[in-house]
């Protein structure tokens, strides 16, 4: 059977005056080396998808971080400029990708940005620049130009006991990169809280009844997927379910016994 395919909407980046479709190449390369899978940028609009023609041709969705924060108008509040930046693109192809992906049963993955989607996609809300709250850290990525230093694996999060994410990566305390400052506020009726900060900040949940693979992780496991075992299990268990949902959907011939 060929390699499945996943797909990942993209960002749109505005570069010396031209729009781009665009994704952090560590998404894409773990995808490729930690999920075995083929990746396939999706193009952000707002407007003219058909989203099950697209998700008629994938295997699996993969939804990534980015430096855009969701528009709060998804959850019925205004926005201010500090909200910001947004993308409001990537709002109108990523959160109806998520929900159709879903009813499905198309596996997903969701990171940093994609599990704040998620949420908001299933009805939850979130909270901006949240190390403003009294008592939460700061959990914004550091101010370097050195990015194995920016998603350094430097922070705790309690995995919860029995949950989809500690068959996967193990219960209790996991060491993570997690990095951002829009996190989820109200959680979404289907969602199953998996993983907290010692903060008490949500750091990762699963689908509640979900048909197939569905977790979203608020650190980076894209980044150190070839030597940290966490992210290596984590994409590899994606990559598995991807693979599973592709043979169900293409069953390969019996082939007769000669004779």
């Amino acid at each position: 059977m060929p390699k499945p395919v996943v797909a990942v909407p993209a960002d749109i980046r505005e570069i010396e005056g031209n729009v781009w479709q665009a994704t952090p190449n560590q998404y894409v390369r773990a995808a490729v080396k930690g999920a075995g899978v083929i990746p396939f940028l999706v193009p952000a609009f707002e407007s003219g998808h058909d989203f099950d023609e697209i998700l008629d041709r994938v295997d699996g969705l993969l939804v990534t971080g980015s430096r855009t924060n969701v528009h709060p108008s998804h959850w019925g509040q205004e926005a201010t400029e500090a909200d910001g930046p947004f993308d409001l693109a990537r709002d109108a192809t990523s959160l109806p990708l998520i929900k159709r992906a879903l009813e499905r049963g198309i596996p997903l993955l969701a990171i940093c940005r994609g599990l704040q989607e998620l949420n908001v996609a299933l009805g939850g809300t979130l909270a901006n620049e949240i190390q403003e709250i009294p008592g939460n850290w700061d959990h914004r990525k550091p101010d370097t130009t050195d990015l194995d230093v920016a998603y350094g694996i430097r922070q705790d999060v309690i995995v919860k006991e029995g949950s989809c994410l500690a068959s996967i990566i193990g219960a209790g305390t996991v060491r993570v990169n997690s990095l951002h400052r829009q996190a989820i506020s109200a959680t979404a009726p289907r969602l199953a809280v998996e993983a907290l900060a010692e903060d008490g900040t949500i750091e990762a949940v699963s689908v509640i009844g979900a048909k197939g693979f569905a977790v979203g992780v608020q650190w980076h496991p894209e980044y150190w997927v070839g030597s940290d075992e966490p992210s290596n299990r984590l994409f590899k268990a994606f990559g598995e379910a991807v693979r599973d949902y592709a043979a169900a959907k293409h069953p390969q011939p019996v082939r007769q016994a000669a004779g």
